[in-house]
């Protein structure tokens, strides 16, 4: 009976606080910081057209690509592929999108293109690719646009986001803030 009592005690602890109390604190912390709570929207003529955290679908080629997805872009499904790198069905993937790369990017070789536009990250919603992974496609995007490489080049220079306090992680390029300062550059000539 005594065992009970604890059990039952702890249960009720438990359910108070990961139920209630946990809930409301994260909320409050919600609260404390509302830009990064909501997802901190992008907005365009006054619209929400996505979202500075959340990874879009752009496939035409005049604007820049982002990383792959793991689960089409929705951040309600986000997570990785459970496929290792040694199944073949991962490696058929990677493979079907180094040919539609090279495709609608001639000229660059396979060994070339940075792994991040190969393959999904780990939440599979990630807007940012590698600053490399912007550049390789500079000739694409000119062409498509019109714009000259040193015009695109010098854009995406001025949007590489730094290391987190300057020091984790490598410098990295939002492809929606950079597909937006590109339809802004394009609007202003």
């Amino acid at each position: 009976m005594k065992t009970l009592k604890i059990n039952l005690m702890l249960l009720f602890v438990t359910i108070i606080f990961f139920g209630i109390i946990y809930p409301l604190f994260i909320c409050g912390v919600g609260l404390l910081f509302p830009n990064q709570a909501e997802g901190q929207p992008l907005i365009k003529n006054g619209y929400v057209i996505g979202y500075k955290n959340i990874g879009q679908n752009f496939t035409e080629a005049k604007y820049f690509w982002d990383r792959p997805s793991a689960c089409n872009y929705n951040p309600i499904n986000a997570g990785p592929t459970n496929l290792g790198p040694t199944n073949p069905a991962f490696l058929q993937t990677v493979e079907q999108r180094a040919d539609t790369f090279l495709v609608q990017n001639p000229g660059i070789k396979k060994s070339e293109i940075p792994s991040d536009l190969l393959t999904s990250s780990a939440s599979g919603v990630d807007p940012d690719i590698s600053v490399q992974g912007a550049l390789i496609q500079i000739p694409r995007v000119a062409k498509a646009r019109g714009i000259s490489q040193a015009v695109l080049k010098k854009l995406v220079d001025e949007n590489i986001g730094k290391p987190l306090f300057g020091i984790l992680g490598p410098e990295r390029v939002n492809v929606l803030k950079l597909n937006l300062a590109l339809d802004n550059l394009v609007k202003k000539d």
